[in-house]
């Protein structure tokens, strides 16, 4: 079987099952957040942080709650690092220092579900904070994505109220009974295909291809690479990621990575068609994820596989920092897959794809991480874009706009609009700052646009909340860890509260009833209309840039 028929063979397979889970984790996602009993377990815990799970909240109650959570959950996080060589299961002689910048940075790393890492895992961090600290930040912050999501959909089913929900009940709920049975499940998988669980810190011997030895870290990784995938989060135990053999032994348990990663993503519209009485609109959204996402996967396939130049052409391929194990189209599927969502784990290295390669998984990061997008953050910010296209459609035929009876006033297109731009303009000025900036560009492994690529995808993957990078690019600075660190505060948790402010904005109106000229929105024209105002936007944002990095590159 040639590569290509392989690849294709591993994408239809992947495919295929996604199509068969979506609707019954996305109904089951559905009775999650409806159903009004709380289990024992959950009564307990609401009792134990203080939390009234009857009480309804409003928007900005709402968005205090995310905010008060995330904070106390940094500091935590942040502390524990600094204090982790007095704990047990710690590495006796770390190879990279925990300094409080890169502390803060990853704190707010894994917080704001972008898990950036500035060092490297298994030579950094102990057990006992990978296990408590990062892996318990994997689930929740997943699960405040997932909150958010559901919370702006109750904004457009309900009705002359200011109440979204409850934070607590949806986080709580989001995270014992979608995350955590999930991961157990996976985490079996992934333990049966050769990934390790254990509290080894150096006493792994393996034999080498050379015929020597060599002693590796063990620990518990399966356990933290499953919600790493499933919840769209990216931090690998290791610093090869992905790549290396005990997160990602063989072919098989990388398709259930790729799987993992878009489970959740690609089933929450159908949540959101059950939750809005329509699951044709639920369709309309996941044709919109699915369209770009195969536009992507297609033209990253096609660049790596067809690949021109002197090595890849005598190879067949674009082969270099590509695992073998896995091979160059599956590998671009990992990549397309890690960069449409909001994962960051790699089990290739994006910095030697080719400079067409690496332009597509800076764009798919640049479109907002919508096809299908993070866990949560995927589909509010497809609704977003879904909300701005109506009203652009609404302008050309002068009528008021609306999208699922309600109407979209100045007050709901400048929360849509000014949810669109933060991202941009984060990426652009944290690039031009550090370009700007010579002792800032000494980070840069590469001179010329490869190296303002290197700059441009650290921007593009923080402020999205991403965390992939190029791997040439050195940011364990105080400037780095800092800019980096605001980054994903900010690109975080500005869109969060805008998203809750427009849902409370659409939740205080009543339902307006169509008429005669309301756009429908649950069509194939309508998915057309959403997809090319996706794909304009981003490239009339980010054009001149990706100019000036890849597409130079690739000219030159």
């Amino acid at each position: 079987m040639s590569t290509t028929t392989a690849g294709i063979v591993f994408l239809a397979a992947l495919v295929l099952v996604l199509a068969l889970t979506h609707v019954p984790l996305g109904d089951y996602m559905y009775r999650v957040y409806t159903r009004a009993e709380d289990s024992r377990l959950e009564r307990g815990i609401y009792r134990l942080i203080g939390a009234d799970p009857k009480a309804e909240q409003t928007w900005g109650a709402y968005a205090r709650s995310v905010l008060a959570f995330s904070a106390v959950s940094i500091v935590f996080l942040f502390v524990f690092q600094l204090v982790q060589g007095k704990l047990p299961l710690h590495l006796n002689d770390p190879a990279t220092e925990m300094t409080p910048a890169l502390a803060w940075n990853t704190a707010v790393s894994f917080v704001t579900n972008t898990n950036w890492q500035a060092y490297s895992g298994e030579t950094t961090q102990g057990h006992l904070v990978q296990m408590a600290g990062l892996t318990v930040q994997n689930f929740v912050s997943a699960a405040v994505g997932m909150a958010v999501a559901i919370a702006f959909v109750r904004g457009l089913v309900r009705r002359s109220t200011g109440d979204l929900g409850n934070f607590w009940v949806d986080l709580v709920r989001g995270s014992l009974r979608i995350l955590l049975p999930l991961s157990v499940i996976g985490a079996i998988v992934l333990i049966a295909g050769g990934v390790i669980q254990n509290f080894a810190l150096h006493d792994q011997v393996v034999d080498t291809i050379a015929g020597g030895q060599q002693t590796l870290p063990g620990g518990p990784v399966a356990s933290q690479e499953v919600i790493k995938e499933l919840g769209t989060n990216g931090g690998g135990f290791y610093n090869a990621n992905s790549s290396h053999p005990y997160e990602n032994p063989t072919p098989w348990t990388n398709w259930v990575q790729i799987l993992l990663i878009c489970l959740i993503p690609f089933a929450l519209p159908r949540t959101f068609g059950r939750m809005v009485d329509n699951k044709k609109q639920g369709l309309a959204i996941v044709a919109v994820m699915a369209t770009i996402a195969t536009l992507s996967v297609s033209v990253l396939m096609l660049v790596q596989l067809q690949a021109h130049g002197t090595v890849p052409t005598a190879v067949g391929a674009a082969t270099e920092g590509v695992e073998q194990r896995f091979g160059v189209a599956d590998s671009a599927v990992y990549a397309a897959a890690t960069t449409l969502t909001s994962t960051g784990a790699v089990n290739s290295f994006h910095d030697s794809y080719t400079s067409l390669g690496g332009l597509i998984t800076m764009f798919n990061m640049q479109l907002g991480e919508v096809a299908p997008g993070g866990v949560g953050s995927g589909l509010y910010g497809m609704l977003i874009l879904a909300i701005i296209t109506v009203f652009v459609a609404g302008l050309m035929v002068g009528r008021t706009p609306e999208y699922l009876g309600k109407k979209i006033t100045p007050r709901e297109i400048k929360f849509a609009a000014t949810y669109f731009l933060i991202t941009p303009l984060l990426v652009l000025t944290g690039t031009a700052l550090a370009m700007a900036m010579p002792g800032q560009r000494d980070g840069m492994l590469n001179t010329g646009p490869h190296g303002l690529s290197e700059v441009l995808y650290a921007f593009t993957s923080a402020s999205n909340n991403n965390g992939s990078a190029f791997a040439g690019i050195s940011v364990n600075t105080e400037w780095y860890n800092t800019a980096l660190g605001l980054a994903m505060v900010f690109g975080r948790f500005l869109p969060i509260i805008l998203v809750l402010a427009l849902a409370g904005s659409f939740a205080a109106q009543a339902r307006t009833p169509e008429s005669a000229g309301t756009l429908p929105t649950h069509r194939p024209q309508f998915v057309g209309m959403v997809t090319g105002v996706t794909l304009i936007l981003v490239a009339l944002t980010f054009l001149p840039m990706l100019a000036l990095g890849p597409l130079a590159e690739g000219i030159h």
